[in-house]
């Protein structure tokens, strides 16, 4: 990627028009995100600020985001002083990532306020302050205390401090570079720490243009006119910039618009960390739970093979009784015949005890173990059962969908494996959505991304005579071809997608059985989204997500 101090001047360009605009609505989707819905060029736009350490960035935006009931502080404080606003002007720093929103509005008695929203695009240090005219600052998405950054400090009250950085040289502001090339560091690393704003990509495609310096300046510099973002796979690394850049070769795609770019790039890698972030606490419960149940079964299966000497405890109870006119109570041991084999067997004795007492102490040792071994194998089976049930919900975390976290946490909660949160008036019952695909043929196919849709999808939605696909012995997703009688075709590209939300996605030639929906049941009892089916075929398939994300129905 290249957020450069360059190309956040061409995003200026590129929403220079918000200016003039009026803030509908401010909303914050996670903790690093805002969203400011502008009324601009006579139609609503969704203005996107990150300070993701990742994805820091600002851009208009076409993807919709989920809102949370409770809205954070930041977002209150953002609320309260800029929706109803005008934004005034958009400026940029020099030639650096920081920017300025200045936004005119009214405060509670209707007298006129200004409010700056300031966007500093820094990694990991990224952050998006809100301060008055005077540069009080009034909140922040990210708190600074003079404990934690000596530097400056970013809190409520405090004036707003530029970030410490070294100051370069403004690129708009010169006409040559050689001037700063005075070091004995590589030139490349000269005008890195010279240039204000210049990207390493920008550096290298700069040195290419020509030997001179002062002309490969001027030459990069005439070619920012064109601005055509692009986006490039360079080895194993991926890139974005404003215009082509002739080291990275071909570029894999091209876009209208700057915006259209970064929602592309960042689409997947934004809702992965999104997912990420709000399923990080549901994954590692879910992890200590399955190192719990290894742990259980192991026990279980040591119980159970020591529980196996059930029958020779039994004979040993049986053997005292037939030949107790021969004891007498003070013998340690005592060999007899057994009678169902005519093999000598050395008994061990209580001498303490008689030997009715010693036949007795077999006969309780029997039953205990007997017990023992019956829950011993029911624990075990349950035990397997869970932790089939663990498994499947890992998987599902690598696929689901933002929305559909709190589905799995409700599901671990109603089984008794998380502890139950406060309810609020936030916690509303969702509706169940299934995610819908299309085969080549025009067949529709459902898929099922967590447990509680898998059982809604194969129990509720299905038909008698669809047909119903998931991985052979593998945790995966219930899917459903609405088709009374799918084409060979269909069942085939169904299967790619039961492979694809499945824990075998990263595997070629995997196992799909499939059979009608008549022949999938649901134990009495059984966990949610656990079936049994009979009458299955079993076909191949090997994940594709590009082939996936074609059958996808977009909304």
């Amino acid at each position: 990627m290249a957020f450069d101090g360059l190309f956040t001047g061409k995003m200026m360009a590129e929403l220079a028009f918000l200016t003039g605009g009026r803030i509908n609505r401010v909303t914050q989707p996670d903790h690093q995100t805002i969203i400011m819905t502008v009324r601009a060029d006579r139609k609503n736009q969704q203005f996107l600020i990150s300070g993701h350490p990742n994805f820091a960035r600002f851009q208009l935006t076409e993807k919709k985001y989920a809102n949370p009931f409770d809205p954070p502080m930041f977002l209150r404080v953002l609320r309260k002083h800029l929706e109803g606003g005008i934004i005034r002007a958009l400026s940029q720093q020099g030639n650096d990532r920081i920017v300025t929103i200045d936004f005119d509005n009214t405060d509670e008695i209707g007298d006129p306020v200004k409010r700056k929203l300031i966007i500093e695009l820094m990694g990991k240090h990224s952050n998006v302050i809100l301060t008055d005219a005077q540069f009080k600052i009034l909140e922040s998405m990210k708190h600074l205390t003079p404990n934690t950054n000596a530097a400056r400090t970013i809190m409520p009250g405090f004036t707003y401090e530029e970030p410490p950085t070294v100051k370069k040289h403004n690129p708009f502001e010169l006409e040559r570079v050689t001037p700063l090339l005075t070091g004995e560091l590589p030139a490349r690393k000269q005008l890195l720490n010279a240039l204000e704003g210049f990207s390493p990509l920008a550096v290298d495609e700069m040195l290419t243009l020509d030997d001179d310096m002062d002309e490969a300046f001027r030459s990069f510099k005439a070619r920012m006119d064109n601005v055509q973002p692009v986006y490039y796979t360079h080895g194993p690394k991926e890139y974005f910039y404003f215009m082509p850049l002739e080291t990275l070769g071909e570029p894999v795609k091209s876009f209208e618009t700057l915006s259209l770019l970064l929602d592309d790039y960042y689409n997947e890698r934004g809702e992965r960390e999104r997912i990420k972030s709000k399923s990080v606490d549901l994954s590692r419960h879910i992890t200590q739970l399955l190192h719990k149940d290894e742990k259980k079964l192991a026990k279980l299966v040591n119980e159970l093979e020591e529980a196996e000497h059930t029958d020779e405890i039994k004979l040993y109870g049986e053997l005292i009784t037939a030949n107790m006119y021969q004891l007498k109570q003070g013998l340690s041991e005592f060999a007899a015949l057994n009678y169902y084999t005519n093999e000598m067997v050395t008994i061990p004795l209580d001498p303490r005890k008689s030997p009715a007492e010693n036949a007795q102490y077999y006969y309780k040792q029997y039953n205990k173990m007997k017990t023992r071994k019956g829950h011993a194998l029911t624990q075990i089976e349950e035990t397997k059962q869970e932790i089939a049930y663990l498994e499947t919900l890992e998987a599902q975390l690598a696929y689901i969908s933002y929305e559909d976290i709190e589905g799995i946490r409700e599901e671990l909660q109603e089984q008794g494996l998380m502890k139950k949160r406060q309810k609020t008036k936030a916690n509303k019952k969702q509706t169940i959505q299934l995610e819908q695909y299309q085969s080549a043929d025009g067949t529709p196919i459902l898929v099922g991304k967590n447990n509680i849709q898998n059982d809604y999808l194969t129990n509720k939605v299905a038909r008698k005579d669809h047909t119903w696909l998931h991985t052979k012995d593998i945790p995966g997703s219930h899917v459903v071809i609405q088709a009374k009688a799918p084409s060979e075709a269909t069942i085939k590209e169904a299967a790619v997608i039961a492979s694809y939300f499945s824990k075998a996605s990263q595997s070629a030639q995997v196992p799909v059985d499939f059979t009608l929906i008549k022949h999938v049941h649901k134990p009495s009892g059984a966990k949610p989204g656990f079936v049994t089916y009979t009458d299955q075929s079993t076909v191949y398939a090997t994940p594709d997500k590009a082939q996936v994300e074609q059958m996808r129905v977009k909304d």
